[in-house]
């Protein structure tokens, strides 16, 4: 008889082989995608300006954007809100009806907690008094092999 027993029987080739004999993931390797995650401590910084805020005549949170990155920080993000309101107390919406053109925006950078605070005086220069700017520690969650600097 030349009955083959079915993939997956050890020791016949299946997935519970593991890793053929040069390395290469196939029968047995984890599927890709799925190494185990990478758990480290960072430091976030939260910007909230409001979305005609300018430097120069330039929009605020592009030039904290392209400041960070020619800090040679981890990464930074601009996130818009559609409503909120600060020190002014004057709520700013995205309403259709409303005629704000004042709508939040936040600007998130997140690296170590030393080079984050190198940052600092940076910001200094770019932001009036009435700016709110919030600092925490964070826990960045990636797989290894995602490409980019870690945090």
């Amino acid at each position: 008889m030349n009955a083959k027993p079915p993939n997956g029987t050890p020791g016949r080739g299946g997935p519970s082989d593991g890793p053929s004999p040069n390395g290469t993931p196939g029968h047995g390797a984890p599927p890709p995608g799925t190494a185990p995650l990478v758990r480290r401590p960072a430091f976030r910084l939260t910007v909230y300006l409001g979305d005609s805020d300018t430097w120069h005549h330039r929009p605020l949170h592009t030039e904290i954007v392209h400041r960070a990155h020619a800090a040679g920080l981890a990464g930074a993000s601009v996130f818009r809100g559609v409503e909120g309101f600060g020190a002014s107390s004057v709520v700013h919406t995205a309403r259709l009806l409303s005629l704000s053109e004042d709508l939040p925006v936040a600007v998130v950078i997140v690296d170590t907690e030393e080079r984050v605070r190198a940052f600092l005086p940076v910001l200094d220069e770019l932001l009036g008094a009435d700016r709110l700017v919030v600092l925490d520690e964070v826990e960045v969650v990636r797989r290894p092999g995602g490409g980019g600097r870690p945090a």
